[in-house]
């Protein structure tokens, strides 16, 4: 007779145990000899040895499962026991990297493209990642749930969430009410993400905690960040100087993922931004990693793609045209 103590601790013992033991009940059927006990974050397992080393091996696999997906459904949860008409997962299957987070309802968030699939697997590989691409590919949608991810997986103790408050080419003026109410509509796109992934009221502890904070990026000089996974939006319209401040920002046990699009800057025309920079100087360093998005990635409106390949293909022609007209000055020029 053999006993063995598993901890959940790593995952939430409700996705494990199932609403009214829906799922536990499918464990305990799947090893009937077994004595199978659930004490708040422990499973009590107790039987013949190779019994109880086969139900640990299975257990396990649904607890890493939990802690890379947070949430496995009843049919997957039989698949990994190894149900006899559903079939047993496949390895791949296990270890797949596409579900990044449950949201509230069930909702699942996952990388949907190839690249935001890369950018996944580069931040996994990377403390600092920068993901660059048009609107509407995901760049910080993708970001914000593997910061999420990170969270529930205990692999860091807070997120920091900023990007640069600038006016996307508008003049907003004086703006009423209090610091959170006058940075607020610079960071929306983030709290909507948030909403996306984490339920209401668990999210406004987080915020209230400071558990997830959010800030302009004048707000981070100075600071040290730490056991954190810290996201930088927007970061096309930060300058050299501001990038540098921020990634000099990171500390121990921390990771970041700074997006933008290049094609989007809304500086002042004597400001340039430190995006492309940064791309240039810091691409060769260990640990930090690059991806670029496209308009393949666009996962908003169908037209959204075409109106990025019309800017795209305009944009080339002015820059032609322009190229022409230098040479028409050189020329003039030279003859005179």
């Amino acid at each position: 007779m053999t006993e063995i103590i598993i901890n959940l601790e790593t995952i939430n013992p409700i996705e494990f145990v199932g609403v009214n033991n829906s799922k536990f009940d499918i464990l305990k059927k799947r090893f009937p000899s077994l004595k199978i006990l659930s004490r708040g974050t422990q499973l009590k397992v107790s039987g013949k040895p190779e019994e109880v080393e086969s139900a640990s091996v299975k257990i396990n696999q649904i607890i890493s499962y939990l802690e890379r997906n947070g949430h496995v459904s009843e049919n997957y949860f039989s698949r990994i026991l190894g149900d006899d008409e559903l079939g047993e997962l496949t390895a791949e299957e296990l270890s797949s990297g596409d579900v990044l987070v449950f949201g509230p309802n069930g909702k699942v968030i996952r990388a949907k493209t190839p690249n935001q699939k890369l950018m996944t697997t580069t931040s996994d590989k990377n403390d600092i990642t920068f993901a660059i691409g048009p609107a509407g590919t995901g760049k910080t949608y993708t970001a914000v749930a593997l910061a999420v991810r990170a969270l529930k997986n205990k692999a860091v103790r807070k997120i920091i969430l900023t990007r640069p408050a600038v006016e996307a080419g508008e003049n907003l003026g004086f703006l009423p009410g209090d610091l959170k109410e006058k940075i607020d509509p610079y960071l929306r796109p983030l709290y909507d993400a948030l909403d996306d992934m984490i339920p209401a009221d668990k999210l406004n502890y987080y915020m209230t905690n400071r558990v997830i904070e959010v800030a302009p990026l004048a707000y981070m000089r100075g600071r040290t960040l730490d056991n954190a996974f810290i996201i930088l939006d927007e970061a096309q319209n930060t300058t050299d100087l501001q990038l540098k401040m921020f990634l000099t920002r990171i500390g121990a046990n921390a990771k970041a993922i700074i997006t933008g699009d290049i094609t989007q800057i809304d500086l002042p025309k004597n400001m340039k931004s430190g995006l492309a920079k940064a791309e240039r100087i810091l691409s060769n360093i260990d640990g930090i990693g690059f991806i670029k998005l496209d308009e393949s990635d666009v996962v908003r409106h169908r037209l959204v793609k075409q109106i990025i390949r019309a800017y795209d293909k305009a944009q080339v022609e002015e820059e032609k045209q322009e190229e022409a007209e230098k040479e028409q000055r050189r020329n003039k020029y030279r003859s005179e």
